[in-house]
């Protein structure tokens, strides 16, 4: 099985005959994801193949940001999420871990004006407020001026557990059904979807992870249950508009079955 997912990563990083401008030609004439989660690694990996610190392959993982965010709004993707800090996170060294919590102060001031005149939407999944008081104050000011508008959603998933958000979940609907709001019986995956940080937001089609690393590590758990997976050997420095269109039209050309034959 190992081997067969290998091979299929291989043929899914290669284009074939397509140009960059021919592939995008191809994926816009078809069905578009409507929601996109990255799991975005190997920042520190392609730091220490060039001899830099950790903090300059999260500076370099930056731009690429900047680059998927464009990428997917030229697209027409309704929403991407992005993996930015895990819960699990805090282990890594401090220095990392306060590199980490800068970068958003950092993508606010240079990044905030471009996704007003996109229209985007910044929104927060996570437990933001127990991230740094700077922290909390860039990623508070990102929602509050961009909540009116109705672009492409783009969520941040900073200080984010997958099972943390279902626990808290669960400990919400507990609350609903001793307060009398709920009757156990009514409880339904459209109840828990509505406990979620997700909610109102549809399920992800497609979930890219960078590095060569096959494994969900805690991301959107409960969200995935249908979602199309998608690996490349590519860090997530390395990993642009092209790649990224490769992944939209290999998904295009797959059979999603829900279960059924």
């Amino acid at each position: 099985m190992l081997e067969t997912i290998k091979r299929w990563m291989g043929s899914a990083e290669s284009k074939g005959e397509l140009t960059l401008e021919e592939l995008t030609r191809e994926v816009r004439n078809n069905p578009i994801p409507r929601h996109i989660g990255f799991i975005m690694d190997g920042n520190g990996r392609w730091a220490k193949k060039r001899g830099l610190p950790r903090t300059a392959g999260h500076l370099a993982g930056m731009k690429r940001v900047r680059e998927i965010i464009r990428s997917a709004d030229e697209i027409g993707v309704e929403a991407i999420t992005l993996y930015s800090f895990s819960t699990e996170n805090w282990k890594r060294p401090k220095e990392e871990v306060e590199y980490l919590m800068k970068l958003p102060i950092e993508f606010l001031k240079s990044d905030l004006q471009e996704l007003i005149d996109r229209n985007v939407r910044v929104q927060m999944l996570g437990a933001k407020e127990e991230t740094p008081t700077s922290t909390y104050r860039a990623l508070v000011e990102f929602e509050e001026k961009t909540k009116d508008n109705t672009g492409l959603i783009l969520n941040f998933a900073i200080n984010y557990g997958s099972r943390d958000e279902i626990l808290q979940a669960i400990r919400e609907i507990i609350d609903e059904v001793q307060n009398g709001n709920i009757d156990k019986e009514q409880i339904d995956e459209q109840v828990v979807n509505q406990h979620l940080l997700t909610r109102g937001l549809p399920d992800p089609d497609l979930i890219i992870r960078t590095s060569g690393e096959m494994r969900i590590s805690n991301f959107l758990l409960w969200q995935i249950a249908y979602s199309e997976l998608w690996f490349t050997e590519a860090l997530w420095p390395d990993f642009g508009r092209e790649a990224f269109y490769q992944a939209i039209y290999d998904f295009q050309n797959r059979s999603r079955r829900y279960g059924a034959v």
